[in-house]
This record gives structure tokens, sequence and C-alpha cells, in this order.
């Protein structure tokens, strides 16, 4: 049975201003409240969006009963346990931008908090929306791949981009960026369980300007004998056209499926900007009368779970497996030697 529910939004930047675009026009969405510390920006969504309420102290919409769950759209990341513990503990479901937190124990604390209250609770794994990756997913579903026996997803981003990350927070590329790639193929390889990570740092200009490698490789073996590699980057030159590129292979027993995510089906080339890939970010986003890109279904699934009491997609206890995958890539990365899991 359907209800209309309110909806709350901590952080309406980038992604929380697409986030609270997609809640404003969906009919399941009875009203919208915003929260964002940046009075100019607070005022340009509230307009937009026709929001009923927009404060810059997140403590109104958790002290208000009419709103039923709260998007946690915040930077620096740093913020996003402590932000999610409070929307927990004043009874709010929550979607919570990836990483869920910095530490294992603040992962464990959410999920308690949630399971205790009866509330839903979901990390921001976006890519799990993009149909390329639900079309590898339904192919291992229905057997047409066999079993899983290896994959590789090599992943990078304009040098833009890693500056805009390396310099709001101190995270490695498997934290900020192998993330997404990482759940997405433990998602596939369920319910196989990793139990060993070997990871590489490679350095280059991102090391002087944010004492951050330029990129991560990362393999996971499986518990089964499986493995799959992670390869992830964000410090493509800034000639380069486009803002995230992709390429995906996913091996089974019984097939393989090379998945080609690299933005390079749509070329615009003008006299003042050159060449450019549009359409190439990585939650996507409008345009004009349609949204490309998968951040507006996964808003959406949010609000259906919640208004209609459906399960979520991304559990806080596989955001939790990522969390320690991505820890141990970093211990890898660090003492040269591969990393057995469970971490102590």
């Amino acid at each position: 049975m359907s209800r209309t529910i309110n909806m709350g939004i901590i952080g309406v930047g980038w992604i929380g201003g697409l986030r609270a675009r997609t809640c404003a026009t969906h009919p399941l969405v009875k009203s919208l409240h915003l929260c964002e510390v940046d009075r100019d920006r607070l005022q340009q969504m509230a307009k937009e969006t026709g929001a009923s309420s927009a404060t810059t102290d997140y403590r109104e919409l958790l002290s208000r009963p009419d709103i039923d769950a709260i998007i946690v759209t915040t930077t620096p990341e740093q913020t996003h346990y402590p932000f999610a513990r409070d929307c927990l503990l004043a009874r709010k479901h929550v979607l919570l931008e990836k990483p869920m937190g910095l530490e294992l124990k603040e992962a464990d604390e959410l999920m308690v908090l949630a399971r205790v209250a009866s509330l839903k609770l979901t990390i921001g794994y976006t890519q799990r929306f993009n149909p390329k990756f639900a079309y590898v997913k339904q192919c291992l579903a229905d057997g047409t791949l066999g079993r899983p026996v290896t994959a590789l997803v090599s992943r990078h981003l304009s040098r833009s981009l890693g500056n805009k990350i390396g310099g709001r927070v101190h995270l490695s590329p498997a934290v900020m960026e192998a993330t997404h790639d990482i759940d997405f193929v433990l998602w596939c390889m369920e319910p196989r369980k990793p139990i060993r990570v070997y990871s590489q740092h490679a350095y280059g200009v991102m090391k002087q300007a944010h004492g951050l490698p330029d990129s991560q490789w990362i393999m996971v073996t499986m518990d089964d004998g499986t493995a799959f590699t992670i390869g992830a980057g964000w410090a493509l030159p800034p000639g380069y056209p486009h803002f995230s590129t992709a390429t995906i292979e996913f091996h089974g027993t019984e097939g393989a499926l090379l998945i080609d995510d690299s933005h390079r089906d749509i070329v615009l080339n003008t006299m003042g900007k050159g060449m450019v890939l549009p359409l190439s970010t990585m939650p996507g986003e409008s345009v004009g009368h349609v949204y490309q890109g998968p951040m507006q279904a996964e808003t959406i699934h949010f609000i259906e779970a919640v208004a209609l009491d459906r399960p979520v997609l991304v559990t806080p206890e596989q955001a939790r497996q990522v969390m320690e995958v991505t820890h141990a890539a970093d211990l890898s990365a660090e003492r040269n030697t591969p990393v057995t899991l469970p971490l102590e």
C-alpha cells in the first residue's frame, strides 16, 4: 500500500541538487525540505525545487516528526557518519552517500541503529543503477555467463575531479573511486565472500598536489578461489575530453561480457571548446526533459522503498563489506603485502 512521504536532504551541492530535483517531481514525495550551509546555494535550490522549507541547520529537519526520510549528501566525507547517525536516532529512513563512514565501527553502529529502529538505511552505490552494470548482474543471475570466474574494471577520472576530491579529503582512490566498482563486483559475486586483498599505489602528479596516488590497483580473492581486479585513477590530463571513463570485463564458465562505459559514443567538437565527450559524469545529468545516468533511478528507488515499504537494493551490510575491502586495499598498499579478511 503506497503513501506519500516528506523528504529531507542535507547538503544540496552537485549531488544533493541532482537528488533534490528528482524528489521535487516525484508523485510519492508530498513535501521537500532542504538543508545547506551555503546560503546562496540553499536559496537557489529551494526556489528551483519549490521546497516546503529550507534551513542551514540540519537539526531543524531532525526535530520535525512529519519528515519521514533524509538523504545525506554532505562533504567532506568525515561528516557522513555523524549526520547519518543523528538522522537514524531521530527515526528517519536514510540514504547516505558513500562511504558510510571512515572506520568499520562507525558502519557497525549505523547498522545497529537502523536495525533496532526498523529503519531503511542504504548507501549511494549509484553504479548499480547503471543499465550496463545491471546487464552484467542479469547475465549472471540468469545463467548466461555461468559461474563467475574473474572480473576486471578499469576506471579513470579527469584531473579536475581528482583535484576537487583530493583538495577536500585525504582518502585514497580505493575509498573514493574504486569503491563503486568493488561494490558492483562483490554484488555480482554473491554469495562468495572476499578473503584476501592485495593493492599497489602509483604516484604521479597528485603526490605533490595532495599527497595522494594518481591511481590504485586492487586484486581481491574470494573464498571459492575466484578473483577480480579493480583499477582506479583520477589524473587524466586536462585535455582529456570528459569526466570519467570505464571498461568492464566479466568472465564466467559459460561466457564473457565486455562493457565499454568510456562515453565515446557522443562526440562534440566546437570552435570554442574543442572536442568534448558530453554526458560522461558518473551520476548523470539532466538533458532537457529527460535524465541521463543512474542517479535519478537510484533516488527514485529510495523514495519508493520508503513510500511502498520495499527493501533497498544496497544493504548496509554490503556497504560495510565494501568498506572493509577498501581499508584492506589501503593497508596492503602501505605494507606492500596481501591483507587477509576479515580485518581485526
